[in-house]
């Protein structure tokens, strides 16, 4: 028997004794901990998912991460010139651009999670179909480049309170953290929901762009509480509007970093609030990523 026939024996051998570790979607008991465990082990890869992603968003750029700033800057002119001084709405709501700026904030996080997180699945479709992966590390990703590009616009906002005098030093600034958390919560929910919906259903992606857009007219961002207060007669409508989880984590970000807000009415028990849609955005997510695992048996071939 030749060395090359012995040593072909040998590692046949040690394959025959290695232990076979399954692959792929977790179905049955446990499958929610089991995916849990699978993402955990893939960590380093969905570090490397973020930073590809916020690459390729501005690749042969000459401003590069700079673009991330311009957008929602427009965006604060716009509704700053329309709403604050062409519609007066700035008259009834003391600086009015840190107020809008704020909303603004924290709403471009939430879109910006749900719309890149639907897309995720279908846009990393080669690696889908060639390699193994948790699936949930895809729309994950887009929770990580969205809070990245949160964060310097964050920078931004502290720099508009103090050019106009104003910065963020008081006990309401703690809001801050639940409103953050709130937004996370929602947003990976919906984007682990929509991601796996989206390889079925294509229209979906464009479906939640329109609901996001929506969602930013739903929430107090270029006019008051005060003022949503004072057109809803009734009040247990007012209680539906107040206690979306989304125009929560708005007053909660806008109480942070509004100061000229300190003295303005909000709705009672606001933290209380946050928390019950706190624990009830986390029955949410775990819910959505059950459906996520259902449906992500079937991603290859339909993509």
């Amino acid at each position: 028997m030749s060395r090359a026939h012995e040593e072909a024996t040998l590692r046949l051998q040690r394959l025959a004794e290695t232990p076979l570790k399954p692959v792929g979607a977790v179905n049955g008991r446990g499958a929610w901990w089991g995916a849990i465990r699978a993402i955990f082990s893939h960590r380093e890869m969905l570090g490397l998912l973020v930073r590809r992603d916020l690459k390729a968003r501005y690749k042969d750029s000459t401003l590069g991460f700079f673009w991330s700033l311009i957008r929602p800057l427009i965006q604060l002119a716009v509704y700053f010139v329309v709403m604050g001084q062409f519609l007066q709405a700035a008259k009834s709501i003391p600086d009015f651009a840190v107020y809008v700026f704020a909303g603004l904030s924290a709403i471009g996080l939430f879109t910006e999670i749900v719309v890149g997180g639907t897309a995720s699945v279908l846009a990393n479709a080669g690696l889908v179909k060639k390699v193994y992966l948790p699936r949930e590390v895809f729309p994950l990703s887009s929770v990580g480049s969205a809070l990245f590009n949160f964060g310097i616009q964050l920078i931004v906002l502290i720099g508009a309170t103090l050019l106009v005098g104003k910065p963020p030093l008081h006990p309401q600034l703690a809001y801050a953290i639940p409103s953050i958390t709130l937004i996370v919560i929602y947003g990976t929910a919906f984007a682990l929901l929509f991601s796996a919906v989206n390889v079925y259903l294509r229209d979906v992606q464009y479906l939640v762009e329109v609901i996001t857009m929506l969602l930013f007219w739903a929430s107090p961002i270029v006019y008051s509480w005060q003022m949503a207060k004072t057109l809803i007669p009734s009040s247990v409508v007012l209680d539906i509007y107040t206690n979306n989880p989304l125009t929560l984590a708005v007053l909660g970000f806008q109480r942070a970093f509004w100061v000229a807000g300190d003295t303005a009415e909000w709705p009672g028990d606001l933290l209380l609030r946050m928390g019950i849609a706190g624990v009830i955005g986390l029955a949410l997510m775990f819910a959505c990523h059950r459906v996520f695992i259902r449906l992500q048996g079937n991603f290859a071939q339909e993509l």
